[in-house]
């Protein structure tokens, strides 16, 4: 049986992530959005697949409005929910993308209840902790099985930022974030490097400090940029990284937005740390040695996303 992956939203981020997917060629991809939207998600769809031949990939992608064609899926992608206008947070979506988070849920309980669920809609951790209580209460899914993706991108915001400030390729750089997906992120300085050399013996501190800015900016700065909307291009190939990792049970170590239950001094929330992504999705969580002052960074992060957390409106 063919691997089947939805991409719950067909926005820019969705439309986006089902593109990298494609040409990785990793199963046949689903595009879904809700009744409203029409005939759009087909026409996406159909444009996909249309530039396979010149692309030389032969993924199958279905647009519809419909979970029946969903089901029984391996991978379900959610990107679906109201983006940042200039000026918000994150957090300002609470509300409204609380409801459509719900309804996603439920939804994809029911029609694919042995799936991975990868949350991508802001704000991040709180989304991805109402759809993991609502996915383990009402269907039985375990905490391994619904991960959010956060540290990837983020990540890679700051390998580029410090690739732009070197003058490197961005193959020669690693970058580790951590925390919660927000402007209290936590880029881990001690354990970002260009070639293995540490950035500190590249850079000097105040150059470091713009990168770690930039970093924890990064979404903003380009909300601020398109005036409408939010980035898509790098989240949707994050998302395809940890949907690749997954399937080719490649036991990837990476930032992501993952349940914790005493990790990190953590309980009952979703927040950014080091994951082995595998086949049954979170397989191990990864603590490393932090700092005094490091540590201070992650209980701030974790503090803006408990103050969050406290504003779902939980049954």
């Amino acid at each position: 049986m063919r691997t089947k992956i939805t991409i719950v939203g067909a926005g820019f981020v969705g439309a986006t992530t089902a593109h990298w997917l494609a040409e990785r060629e990793l199963g046949d991809i689903v595009l879904l959005d809700i009744p409203a939207t029409e005939t759009m998600p087909k026409g996406k769809a159909l444009d996909l697949m249309q530039a396979g031949p010149v692309v030389g990939f032969d993924t199958k992608i279905t647009g519809t409005t419909d979970y029946a064609d969903t089901v029984d899926s391996d991978i379900v992608v959610v990107t679906a929910g109201v983006a940042r206008k200039p000026g918000m947070s994150r957090e300002d979506l609470v509300g409204v993308n609380q409801k459509i988070i719900t309804e996603i849920a439920h939804n994809v309980g029911r029609t694919s209840p042995n799936a991975i669920v990868i949350v991508v809609t802001n704000p991040l951790d709180t989304m991805a902790y109402l759809a993991y209580k609502i996915l383990s209460t009402h269907y039985g899914f375990t905490k391994n099985r619904v991960v959010g993706q956060a540290g990837i991108l983020d990540s890679a915001r700051m390998r580029t930022f410090i690739a732009m400030e070197l003058g490197v390729s961005v193959e020669n750089t690693h970058a580790f974030v951590l925390g919660g997906h927000g402007d209290e992120m936590v880029p881990l300085v001690r354990y970002s490097t260009v070639a293995g050399i540490p950035i500190s013996e590249l850079l000097p501190p105040e150059r470091i400090e713009s990168i770690v800015q930039r970093t924890r900016q990064g979404g903003a700065e380009i909300v601020n940029l398109l005036k409408t909307g939010s980035a898509y291009y790098a989240p949707g190939a994050s998302v395809a990284e940890m949907v690749e990792a997954i399937l080719k049970d490649k036991k990837l170590i990476c930032p992501c937005s993952a349940y914790l239950e005493g990790e990190y001094g953590l309980h009952d929330m979703y927040f950014g740390v080091p994951v082995v992504l595998g086949r049954n999705g979170v397989e191990r969580i990864i603590e490393v040695a932090l700092n005094d002052d490091e540590k201070a960074m992650l209980k701030k992060s974790a503090d803006l996303v408990r103050n969050t957390m406290s504003m779902l409106a939980l049954s």
